[in-house]
């Protein structure tokens, strides 16, 4: 079973910036780190490894060279092979022009029978991106996944969460499935994987290589792009309303909201 993993490289939500001029992301005030739900996705391929015979998992990126170092965790974590797409014309690039090179990708790397990616990315928030490259490639996707049961016989049992409940849903092989949070708990790296993940070259790819034109400028050819990104002004301080009776605090409150 061959089963590929989408993962993207996101700036560390803790250390993020922005710049009071422009209103733009500023990625460099940030160290890049595995997307929270990618992980997740990749643990689902892990624990199918680990329950099935002859499964080999690829994860793939789209993004600048510095992603190496994000699939190079993903190979300490057990997956078998890492593939980069990485060229300046793609920068810019909206979730459209995103799924285009990631279908690519895949179709270049010849047979699949599983697609993993998270259900979205935190710094994007779309949940576009998977959906995207399975109507691209023209195979069966169920979103939202919170319990996976995959068999030998190429049957997928899903459990999928909605807002005001859950599906029980089947799926055939080839398809892709975008992981949530509540699927699993991601592993961590091992002494023995991160030894064995620095002998393993992450190969990378440029957009020419998967057939796009030597022209290709993905900022300007993006059907949708980020017209503002702001960080919202702080609040001034609360105020507490105190009394010795709930009465008391009741009638003070209505006093504040009056004055």
């Amino acid at each position: 079973m061959k089963i590929i993993v989408c993962i993207k490289q996101v700036p560390d939500s803790d250390k993020v910036r922005i710049d009071p001029k422009t209103g733009s992301l500023m990625r460099d005030s940030a160290p890049g780190i595995l997307n929270f739900e990618d992980a997740n996705a990749l643990e689902a391929a892990l624990q199918i490894k680990e329950k099935l015979k002859d499964v080999h998992i690829t994860v793939l990126s789209m993004g600048p060279m510095q992603a190496k170092n994000i699939l190079q965790e993903c190979l300490a974590m057990g997956a078998d092979e890492a593939v980069l797409v990485s060229d300046k014309k793609l920068s810019g690039a909206d979730t459209f022009v995103t799924s285009d090179v990631l279908a690519s990708a895949i179709k270049k790397l010849g047979d699949f029978d599983l697609i993993f990616t998270g259900k979205q990315s935190y710094d994007g928030d779309t949940g576009q991106v998977g959906p995207q490259i399975a109507e691209k490639m023209d195979i069966p996707q169920i979103t939202y996944v919170s319990e996976l049961e995959v068999s030998e016989a190429g049957v997928v049992k899903v459990k999928r969460t909605l807002d005001n409940g859950y599906e029980r849903l089947e799926v055939k092989m080839p398809c892709l499935i975008t992981a949530t949070k509540e699927l699993n708990e991601p592993r961590y790296m091992t002494v023995s994987g991160i030894f064995g993940a620095c002998e393993k070259t992450v190969l990378v790819l440029s957009a020419e290589e998967l057939g796009f034109s030597v022209e290709l400028n993905a900022l300007e050819t993006s059907p949708t792009g980020v017209l503002m990104t702001f960080a919202p002004k702080a609040k001034g301080k609360g105020v507490t309303v105190q009394g010795d009776t709930p009465a008391e605090v009741a009638g003070n409150l209505v006093k504040l909201l009056n004055s």
